[in-house]
Formats: C-alpha cells, structure tokens, sequence
C-alpha cells in the first residue's frame, strides 16, 4: 500500500524545495494551503487553507521527523479535523528527499505506513500524481498547470 513517486526535475534542488517550503509556492501547489512549523524534528507542522466555504483550517498535520533544507523533509501526516472526525488515529508518514543527478533533480516521495482501511487512500494516491507534476512545472517553469479548477 506504500505511495512512491519518483520525478526528475530540471531545476536546482533548491528550486523544487521551495515550491515546497515558500508560502507564495505552496498556496499554489497546495490548493491556496501554507505550511507552518519550526521544522524542528518533534515539532508540529500544519497546512492552512482556506475550505469551501473560504474559511481558515488545518488541512493536514502532524509531526516532524527530519528536516534537512533542500534535501529532506520527513514526517507524520494526518488529515486535518474537518474531515475525519477519527484524524488523530490516520497516521501516514512522508518522506521527501531531493538528490542533485547530472543537471537535475530526482525527487522522491513515499508515503507509507498506511494504516488499514484508511478513507484518504484512494483519494491521496491520485491527487499525489497532481501535485507532483505541479511542483515540477513550477520548478522549471514558474508556473502552475491548469487543472481547470
């Protein structure tokens, strides 16, 4: 059940890692969403964005593992409270790693330790394949894809 996705990216691995971590990159990537947290390995991350209604929430949480700049980002994931009235017991884990390879970057991203029957699923597997293909287009581009949305 383990989500893997790997992307080669033509840009530097700073570049990629900010459309990540800057807040004007993430609203874009991560449907209007920021990232808040330290970064410090046990310290709490949150991406706020605004709902369908335009209001304010926690769209996913959870714990920071490792926090390398421009290299590594691991953590728990959780959805955030509006969706899952169980959100503390869904507990994924992410793990983010760049490597610099010839001109480019490889990303790769695993999302595992799912726990059985988990609602998000399906859901995360598709939505994964989006994100990514935004962040390398915003990498090497500036831009953002139109997803129509």
């Amino acid at each position: 059940m383990d989500l893997k996705y790997d992307f080669y990216i033509n840009a530097e691995p700073e570049d990629v890692w900010n459309a990540f971590m800057k807040p004007e990159n993430t609203r874009k990537i991560f449907f209007g969403s920021t990232l808040h947290s330290t970064f410090e390995p046990g310290a709490r991350y949150e991406y706020i964005g605004p709902n369908e209604k335009g209001e304010e929430v926690v769209h996913v949480y959870g714990t920071v593992l490792e926090f390398t700049p421009n290299e590594l980002f691991s953590c728990t994931e959780h959805p955030g409270p509006s969706y899952r009235e169980n959100h503390a017991e869904l507990e994924t884990r992410l793990t983010l790693s760049l490597e610099k390879v010839g001109g480019c970057t490889k990303l790769t991203l695993v999302n595992d330790q799912w726990p059985a029957d988990h609602p998000s699923y399906e859901n995360t597997k598709a939505s994964w394949w989006m994100i990514l293909s935004n962040i390398k287009t915003l990498a090497e581009t500036g831009k953002t894809l139109d997803f129509g949305w």
